[in-house]
């Protein structure tokens, strides 16, 4: 009798390592079953603000289809953030020259450009000094030149805003104001806030 037990004993023991095997696997297969799967999507994963190339003393320039330059931008240093797609660049000098020659100048410490190049931000420091017309033409566009330390360019539609105090320097003429908004095509400067002016008379023939 003693020995048919320990032979069940030893038999046992033998199989445990089975039986316990099988009983996990039947209680995973019921867990899975029993468990509704989650119909919530993974949140998206959101990019880091962090350049993912720079340049340094770069010079980038545009040509027109006669092969005179077009546009110019030169800077020290220039990082693009691709979760913004914007290139950020210190030291930011862009020259632009219109369809009638007329050159167009802009500085700042450090500027913003968008991708397409469509929209120019230039902060701190920041000017824009368009030429005017050579004295030999039809047409007497004045020099301007525009100053503040925050100035936002949209080079397609040829406006220029600012939400921060800035000074207009027209031929001899100087206006300042809290805030501009320049439409170059429709050739309506529009100042509010603080606006001064100082409007000095033309030269008499």
């Amino acid at each position: 009798m003693r020995a048919f037990l320990r032979d069940a004993w030893d038999r046992f023991l033998l199989y445990l390592p089975l039986v316990c095997m099988g009983l996990l696997a039947l209680g995973s297969y019921w867990m899975v079953r029993s468990t509704a799967p989650s119909t919530e999507a993974a949140p998206p994963q959101t990019k880091r603000h962090g350049p993912d190339y720079f340049m340094e003393g770069f010079a980038v320039r545009t040509f027109d289809p006669k092969g005179r330059i077009r546009t110019e931008v030169l800077g020290r240093k220039a990082q693009h953030f691709p979760d913004t797609q914007w290139l950020e660049i210190d030291a930011i000098t862009i020259r632009s020259v219109d369809e009638k020659g007329r050159l167009t100048t802009a500085t700042a410490l450090r500027g913003l450009t968008n991708e397409d190049g469509s929209e120019v931000q230039l902060l701190g420091s920041a000017v824009i000094v368009r030429e005017g017309d050579a004295p030999n033409q039809k047409s007497s566009n004045p020099r301007l030149e525009y100053r503040g330390e925050f100035l936002h360019a949209f080079l397609d539609t040829e406006r220029i805003r600012s939400h921060k105090p800035v000074e207009l320097l027209r031929g001899k003429d100087r206006f300042t104001a809290d805030s501009l908004d320049f439409d170059n095509l429709a050739q309506v400067i529009t100042l509010q806030g603080r606006v001064r002016g100082t409007l000095l008379p033309e030269p008499r023939q």
